[in-house]
């Protein structure tokens, strides 16, 4: 993310109008907006084959899986983020089309640039949603893939799953697939 010069503080309600405008997506933190670096070929090509696993999936169980453009708002902490993936199996989720509250899974496709934020302050941000089961960080540079799912005590444990492993699985929409699948077409630096 790369903050935006010279800018003033914003109402979630003036950043989402400023957001349906402008032809660049930006994160909204805490009333300040940060412009969202663009994405590589295996980033995308990643993303989009899980959108359409993940579609296939969920078609007529009343779950909408959302890619790259959908926001998830945490309302209690005054942020706006874009998963690469998001799916919300909640009714109340279809009165805001234009980001979503109650996702039971996000996903996103790690990049050099924002790594750590994903692994920390973002993933901190996205435990305050309620609704939120898994939290998934897929790598770019090697099969890997990494769900951090809530328990029944509320913590948050990791289950990793390598080019070791034939799949993966994502318990928060009852979804297996192979490893071989979701990184098809994905050439490796």
């Amino acid at each position: 993310m790369i903050a935006s010069p010279g800018q003033n503080y914003l109402t979630p309600e003036e950043y989402l109008q400023i957001e349906e405008q402008n032809a660049v997506k930006h994160e909204y933190i805490d009333g300040y907006i940060y412009a969202m670096a663009g994405a590589l070929d295996p980033h995308v090509t990643i993303a989009g084959n899980l959108f359409t696993l993940l579609r296939n999936h969920v078609r007529g169980s009343g779950c909408r899986v959302y890619i790259i453009d959908m926001k998830a708002r945490v309302e209690s902490l005054n942020r706006f983020y874009y998963p690469d993936i998001m799916v919300t199996c909640d009714p109340r989720d279809n009165q805001t089309p234009a980001y979503k509250r109650f996702p039971c899974l996000i996903v996103k496709v790690l990049s050099d640039s924002t790594e750590a934020f994903d692994r920390g302050d973002k993933f901190a941000d996205y435990q305050a949603l309620s609704s939120l089961q898994e939290y998934v960080l897929i790598n770019t540079k090697r099969q890997q893939v990494e769900c951090f799912r809530r328990n029944e005590q509320g913590l948050w444990v990791l289950q990793s799953y390598t080019s070791d492993n034939q799949s993966f699985r994502l318990n928060s929409v009852d979804f297996e697939e192979t490893m071989t699948s979701l990184y098809e077409d994905v050439i490796f630096e």
